[in-house]
């Protein structure tokens, strides 16, 4: 089944499906794939829309050949809506594992390149995998696939079934059964090296994802540290959400307020569904928005100068305070100065004290709350608010 070309076709671009174009081919392609195995019931827009695909934390990867969308696999990062597949497999083993989850859904090739090999497949699987690791801050895979695709993930790349890792029909795939599975990446490419390291170049998946740099990806363009590309205008998702598929008319209170909560600037008001019910029920939602960033910083202990800085890894960032992980012991009240690099050129310092701490792993998670900040830390949260898309904080 390997067959992995080092040196594509130079018309082949891999890349994250921003523009509305773009989303539309992937979702056609994505809607016939899954009409023709009968995982969803023909749509009268020829589109697969779900709700994932509304949120910024979900990324749609896209391949083009000579500029035309030949392939998909969206990415869903765990977020306010959880996972597709958490509806009928158990995911508390993976949960309870350091480091974050993403579940890979929505893979589909165009018909006329199925034959080919794996012409887009592997390199779409490439992008998939360097894009988890590097720029989704993501360590365990998750999927819910068909029991006759299993063994693509199984026996190739070394995923392992899930608790109940089989069930007999799984609503998000139109009642098809389905085989849950993960893979901690972070113990992938030792199993990679172990099976292929020694294998033929074309036959070669540990040098194909791990040392391979394909230059027909086109990885993102980031301002700061940012671990998602949200796409989404105001326009687009009214254009997806609300004309060509009318998600958000099924959607419950709770999701729409999730919605809200998530797109609070102004532009999105006119797009949002409404809540059908009390809005009080769901006024804790509000509060000031947390962003994923994953950028190295340090901690200087207030009042101790021989004391090194504890390294930092930190991982949200808001007006109020922030969330790092670290293997060094900081006691609740700790107080000091934060050096923290948001961005490539985009340093900031502020002052923090520790408020909370839990451990997983060896690893400690701490939240700090901030007492002054300077204007690079005021300025980036400030982007992070009022940038709508991935292109308007490159802007």
């Amino acid at each position: 089944m390997v067959d992995c070309d080092p040196d594509p076709d130079e018309r082949l671009v891999l890349k994250v499906a921003e523009t509305r174009e773009e989303l539309e081919a992937c979702f056609s392609i994505l809607h016939d794939a899954y009409v023709a195995s009968g995982f969803m019931q023909q749509h009268a827009s020829g589109l697969r829309v779900t709700p994932y695909h509304a949120l910024p934390t979900t990324t749609t990867l896209c391949a083009k050949f000579d500029g035309r969308v030949v392939g998909t696999i969206t990415i869903i990062r765990d977020g306010v809506f959880g996972f597709p597949l958490q509806s009928v497999f158990d995911l508390s083993s993976v949960r309870a594992l350091t480091g974050n989850i993403a579940e890979i859904s929505a893979l589909a090739v165009h018909p006329d390149f199925r034959k080919t090999g794996g012409v887009i497949l592997f390199p779409l699987m490439k992008f998939m995998y360097e894009y988890c690791k590097k720029y989704f801050d993501t360590r365990h895979l998750v999927i819910a696939v068909n029991p006759d695709r299993i063994e693509l993930y199984e026996s190739l790349l070394f995923f392992r079934r899930l608790p109940k890792s089989e069930v007999d029909s799984y609503d998000f795939a139109n009642g098809a059964p389905a085989v849950g599975a993960t893979l901690d990446l972070a113990e992938a490419e030792a199993k990679f090296k172990a099976v292929y390291g020694k294998r033929p170049l074309r036959r070669n998946l540990f040098d194909y994802f791990v040392r391979l740099r394909l230059q027909n990806i086109e990885f993102p363009r980031r301002k700061y540290h940012v671990t998602t590309d949200p796409v989404l205008s105001p326009e687009d998702l009214d254009h997806f959400f609300n004309q060509r598929v009318h998600v958000f008319e099924g959607l419950d209170d709770r999701r729409r307020a999730l919605l809200w909560s998530i797109y609070d600037q102004p532009e999105y008001r006119g797009v949002l569904p409404l809540l059908k019910g009390d809005s009080r029920d769901y006024y804790l939602l509000r509060r000031h928005q947390r962003f994923p960033i994953c950028c190295p910083a340090s901690f200087g202990v207030e009042n101790k100068p021989d004391t090194a800085p504890a390294p930092l890894k930190v991982l949200e960032i808001s007006q109020s305070g922030f969330q790092a992980s670290s293997f060094t012991d900081l006691p609740i009240g700790e107080m000091g100065t934060v050096q923290v690099e948001l961005g490539v050129g985009v340093e900031a310092t502020v002052e923090a004290s520790v408020v909370r701490v839990h451990e997983e792993d060896d690893v400690r998670y701490y939240g700090f709350r901030l007492s002054t900040t300077d204007p690079a830390w005021t300025r980036a949260v400030a982007d992070l608010e009022t940038g709508r898309t991935a292109r308007d904080l490159d802007d």
